[in-house]
């Protein structure tokens, strides 16, 4: 049967509207083919513009508008669909004001025509969104979604919440954000791999202002591909500029290459506007080194000289954030290396986005330095974190306050290096815990029971059983699903107030006599320890990083291998050389800072680089009770309180001792619930957790450094995830996790580190003790034993560890983690 030219129209906008454009292109030029009538050939010319649009060729696109326009018998309606177009091109072009005018008098022409008015006040909310109008645009998406409602268009209202959600995002809402782009997604990918990609370059936006950059770039060169394949030259050069912004932070060189080629994509399609913005991407590129404390990059004379003009070529569009991005970050960069140079006002917008603002604080911060007035210097660093904590406050989720840091990192550097240079330990003390605190301040509120949530994560485990390899969580289906995961804990996750840092003066009247607390600060380049006693305080330098990281570098390996060697002839060999590297450790870190604190028990803070180290292994520690804290003041503020009565194990599947171990250890107590390898399930596990103060799993466990709460203790039927956690009613006081890697953790941006050990101190638990590193079945099942009987005749984790030690004889890798004692 042959299709009338509507019909046809009717298909190609199908086609067009579900991403599928060569079936568009192909149906569209037919229906222009089969009708003389002036109208409908003007509503396809309308149609096929916005393909051109899509695919980077607005100069044909513009040309094929304004020849309909000019078409004789061209009815009202159809000329607002016309100027609707001609709106399009003009926010493409990134001329928001012409965009706004002719897309209010397409919308004013169309009447009450569903179909066309609701894409017309998408793409105009777009325009206000861009033009920082987000209240208008709002107005305008809300309207659309009720519009497609109307029309029955489940695909093109999909698109109206997506674009709700990117309002969310420039409103600084993650969570909203993530949640309708995610809502959205479902519909959009199902109709093509364009609209699904559609939405990943804007979810990557998301993930990237989460900090979590490493997956949004994933994403994004992905999008890259696809917008490529089907020849969407535009939309491939948006993803190459939003995938060099994301590199800015942490890999400015590969960002420039990118910049580079997301400003010849736009320039070759006649894009002036975004080949702009990334231009001024590439030259942001230029002045910026890997990490805070770096060392500070050579630019050209010529550079230096080009960011001027695109300053103000950015201005005149509008775009004044970026314009001020592009400045500060040259200002930053002349700042470091030369503390006399002319120094102008340092400006920002009204309604520039946080980051923006954040490095107007971190110029102020480095030209204060620069000029030897530090206390200046620190106060910049400090309003510039203020800012950040308060945007912080609004979130519960552990990994959504990890990962936040990111906008915060070369602040808590400035601040800390700033703290160092003074000597000071009242002064030091209050940056260690600022930049402990950043990620800790806010108190969650346990989300209730989730039914959807289990439910996923139920088939998580069956998933990652089936595979059995590492990388099980890129599977399609696992992607998706860790991705709703992701979702419900950012919104499940409030946050019920926040926790307050404690004054130097406050820890001292804390301590006692018979504790101390070291704090390890590292502010991108040198370590320095803070040692603290209720009676005095010191400032002990430690080093330079570089010369203390090789001995670090290897220190897992040794311990695996001599984990794993125990018996044959290199056994002596490989212990000889692990106590070698050991040694060296503890005179670097524990042999200076000695004659400060004595025999005390020790809290000790670390950064993330030195989050892997096994404190008890180190001959300095050994039998010395420790625990290592998130923060002075979390542990402050932890200590005590009453613990829920009550002790259970649980033992996983093919621990060679698993059941040897926790038989072992019940028998110190007077009752204990035991669940062994046939019986302890998740659901059973997460339920004994709930009811009892003290819990010992003995698992195979899996830290997963891409995914660090999608670690894993392996139970009968799959993996306890850190996303598990938040769904057992009540934690433990105390969590006992005799599982390899459990007490690793990922680190986020210097400062902080991520896993399952955080997991459980986020939910609540009090104390967890884990390794960081492999452990045989035989050092556990011993030295666990021992300090079940210490903690069963009333010591604390810490002392009861140490006293094991002692008692066996056994430097074990076990480490008491937030309130020991």
């Amino acid at each position: 049967m042959r299709l009338s030219a509507a019909e046809l129209h009717r298909r190609g906008r199908a086609h067009l509207n579900a991403g599928r454009n060569a079936a568009a292109r192909r149906v569209l030029v037919v229906a222009g083919q089969r009708t003389d009538d002036a109208d409908l050939q003007a509503r396809i010319a309308g149609s096929l513009a916005a393909l051109e649009i899509r695919q980077g060729d607005p100069e044909a696109a513009d040309r094929r508008c304004r020849e309909a326009l000019e078409l004789a018998g061209v009815s009202d309606g159809t000329k607002a669909i016309l100027y609707g177009q001609l709106g399009l091109l003009a926010l493409e072009r990134g001329d928001l004001d012409d965009a706004v005018a002719f897309l209010d008098r397409g919308i004013a022409g169309i009447g009450d025509d569903a179909e066309y008015r609701a894409p017309m006040l998408v793409n105009r909310s777009v325009a206000h969104s861009q033009a920082g109008h987000l209240a208008t645009a709002r107005a305008d998406v809300e309207a659309a979604a009720r519009a497609y409602e109307t029309v029955g268009g489940e695909i093109e209202r999909a698109m109206a919440v997506h674009n709700a959600g990117y309002i969310a995002l420039l409103e600084g809402d993650l969570v909203a954000a993530l949640e309708m782009m995610g809502e959205a997604r479902g519909a959009l990918a199902t109709a093509s791999a364009v609209n699904a990609a559609i939405c990943d370059l804007d979810r990557a936006e998301v993930l990237r202002d989460a900090g979590l950059v490493r997956e949004a770039e994933q994403s994004l060169e992905r999008v890259v591909g696809v917008f490529s394949a089907h020849r969407m030259s535009k939309a491939k050069g948006e993803a190459q500029f939003h995938l060099a912004r994301s590199l800015l932070t942490h890999s400015p060189e590969r960002a420039s290459t990118v910049a580079a080629a997301a400003t010849r994509t736009f320039r070759a399609i006649g894009s002036e506007w975004w080949a702009l913005r990334a231009d001024a991407v590439r030259l942001r590129s230029l002045f910026l080194s890997d990490e805070p404390g770096g060392q500070r990059r050579r630019v050209s004379p010529a550079a230096v000289r080009q960011v001027d003009p695109v300053v103000r070529a950015l201005e005149a569009k509008e775009l004044r954030s970026e314009a001020a991005a592009l400045r500060l970050t040259r200002e930053l960069w002349l700042a470091d290396g030369s503390p006399a140079a002319p120094s102008p006002a340092i400006r920002t917008p009204p309604d520039a986005p946080l980051p923006v603002r954040l490095l107007a604080h971190e110029v102020r911060a480095a030209r204060s330095a620069a000029q030897h007035r530090e206390s200046d210097a620190r106060r910049h660093a400090a309003s510039g974190l203020d800012a950040l904590a308060e945007w912080q406050r609004s979130f519960g989720s552990l990994d959504l306050a990890t990962s936040l840091v990111m906008h915060g990192r070369r602040l808590i550097f400035a601040g800390l290096g700033s703290a160092a240079r003074s000597g000071r330990a009242d002064v030091m003390f209050d940056w260690s815990e600022r930049a402990r605190q950043l990620s800790q301040q806010t108190i969650p509120v346990r989300p209730p029971r989730d039914g959807a949530l289990a439910a996923d994560l139920a088939e998580l485990r069956m998933l990652s059983s089936e595979s059995g390899a590492g990388d099980w969580l890129s599977m399609p289906r696992a992607a998706e699903l860790s991705e709703r995961v992701r979702r419900r804990h950012w919104s499940s996750t409030g946050a019920a107030g926040t926790r307050p840092r404690i004054s130097l003066d406050e820890l001292r009247s804390a301590l006692g006599p018979e504790t101390a607390v070291v704090s390890y600060v590292f502010d991108g380049v040198d370590l320095t320890a803070l040692a603290v006693t209720d009676d005095d305080s010191h400032v002990v330098e430690i080093g330079a990083w570089k010369r203390l990281s090789a001995l670090y570098t290897g220190l897992r390996a040794d311990l695996d291998v001599s984990a794993s060697v125990t018996s044959g002839p290199l056994v002596r060999v490989v212990r000889e050389s692990l106590e070698e590297r050991l040694r060296a450790l503890s005179a670097a870190l524990i042999d200076p800072v000695l004659p400060a604190i004595g025999p005390r028990r020790a809290v000790i803070t670390v950064p993330g680089i030195l989050g892997g180290i096994p404190w008890g292994m180190l001959p300095a520690m050994r039998r010395r009770p420790f625990t290592i804290a998130t923060s002075a003041s979390q542990w402050a503020a932890d200590r005590g309180g009453a613990s829920t009565a009550g002790v259970g194990f649980a033992a996983g599947p093919r621990v060679s001792r698993g059941i040897e171990e926790i038989a072992r250890a019940a028998t110190a107590w007077d009752s204990a619930t035991i669940l062994s390898p046939a019986t302890a399930t998740v659901d059973q596990t997460e339920r004994l957790a709930s009811r009892v103060g003290l819990l010992h799993i003995a698992a195979h466990g899996r830290h997963s450094a891409e995914n660090p709460l999608f670690s894993g203790l392996e139970l009968a039927d799959g993996a306890l995830f850190g996303y598990d956690i938040d769904l057992i009613p009540q934690v433990p006081h105390t969590v006992v996790l005799s599982a390899c890697e459990l007490g690793r953790s990922s680190v986020r941006w210097g400062e902080e580190a991520i896993g399952m050990t955080r997991a459980w101190l986020h939910a609540g638990t009090r104390c967890v003790v884990a390794s960081p590193v492999i452990v045989s079945d035989d050092v556990a099942c011993d030295v666990l034993g021992a300090m079940h009987e210490r903690l069963a005749a009333g010591e604390s984790p810490s002392a009861a560890l140490a006293q094991a030690g002692e008692q066996t004889g056994i430097a074990a890798p076990f480490q008491a983690h937030g309130t020991g004692f």
